[in-house]
């Protein structure tokens, strides 16, 4: 069985993009805190969503509408409705993270299907078998922490579908438990969906070294020459005695392309590709690439390679925890 590639789309152009270069699913949210990707100019209103569904099932493709951050206590309002119209626009899933608003869905939208943020970290056969049976979840998003061995082994002992990453932008912390952007800008990205907000970025430069502050924290330091620094805490550099550091991977893309077999053996459901905040393009170009890839393992084909290292962040790539290079 093909494996489904599922891409991100920020905006209207970006789904058109993603479906037209091959995407067997596409993934976006609706334009305000109820997603993890809450910035300004990306994400869509009522009426895009209903019409970018209405697109992508004209051309065989599916659509999974991200309702991952968690609800303020008082304002549970506003992500029901989004579960409401994620339904009512023809979604084929909504991705949800908060117990309770799993518990809504199930009981509220019973025919809609329900999907597991990797925000709600779920690591483990027992917990995703727990989320199983208490809300009725078909697949979970695996957080990128685990290594292809463990995947194959939480297949081995659960029946629900399992998603994971293979491109874009790398966490490094234990997603949906990460508190360090909170921390210092007051933001936090799993109940406002703001990781690092632009607005409280800042570059300083004196005498050929440029600073990158956070919050009114530092948190890198580059000589002249040296790239700019990645703007968030957890790919900042640290100090520990007299070394001076990333704490576990330089701040480089997820590229697990060559991986592709092994996870189709680990039993692997689904590919998912990062990037709602990128252009309609890059979307365009990494869909194309990955529909490739994954078509040439079903037909036993080699794999192509290195058909993605310009679009990578600094042009460098990693495999992240599926080795843990790092441990």
């Amino acid at each position: 069985m093909v494996m489904e590639i599922v891409c991100p789309a920020g905006t209207p152009a970006a789904l058109r993009a993603a479906v037209k270069a091959g995407a067997h699913t596409v993934y976006c949210g609706f334009a305000d805190e109820t997603n993890a990707r809450n910035f300004p100019g990306l994400n869509f209103d009522r009426a895009e969503m209903r019409e970018g569904v209405a697109f992508a099932h004209a051309h065989g493709s599916k659509v999974l509408v991200a309702i991952n951050t968690y609800p303020r206590a008082g304002s549970e309002a506003l992500w029901h409705r989004a579960v409401a119209d994620a339904e009512t626009a023809g979604a084929d899933a909504v991705i949800l993270a908060d117990p309770g608003l799993l518990a809504y869905a199930a009981r509220h939208h019973p025919g809609l299907r329900r999907h597991l943020s990797v925000q709600a970290a779920a690591a483990n056969a027992d917990i995703i078998n727990f989320y199983a049976q208490a809300f009725g979840v078909k697949r979970v998003v695996l957080p990128r922490v685990l290594s292809v061995p463990e995947i194959a082994a939480i297949n081995a002992e659960t029946e629900v579908e399992t998603e994971v990453f293979v491109f874009g932008g790398l966490c490094v912390m234990a997603e949906g438990r990460c508190s360090l952007s909170s921390y210092a800008t007051g933001r936090s990205p799993n109940m406002n969906g703001v990781c690092s907000p632009a607005s409280h970025v800042e570059y300083h430069e004196d005498q050929g070294v440029l600073d990158a502050k956070l919050g009114g924290y530092t948190i890198h330091r580059v000589g002249r020459d040296d790239p700019a620094p990645y703007p968030t805490l957890c790919k900042g550099c640290f100090t520990a005695g007299e070394k001076t550091n990333h704490l576990f991977e330089d701040p480089v893309s997820l590229n697990a392309e060559q991986l592709i077999p092994q996870l189709q053996k680990a039993g692997v459901t689904a590919l998912k590709i990062e990037g709602r905040q990128r252009s309609r393009s890059y979307v365009a170009e990494v869909v194309k690439n990955f529909r490739a890839a994954v078509d040439a393992v079903d037909a036993g084909r080699p794999l192509p390679t290195g058909m993605l290292a310009r679009l990578s962040e600094g042009q460098a790539t990693t495999t992240g925890a599926y080795k843990k290079t790092w441990r």
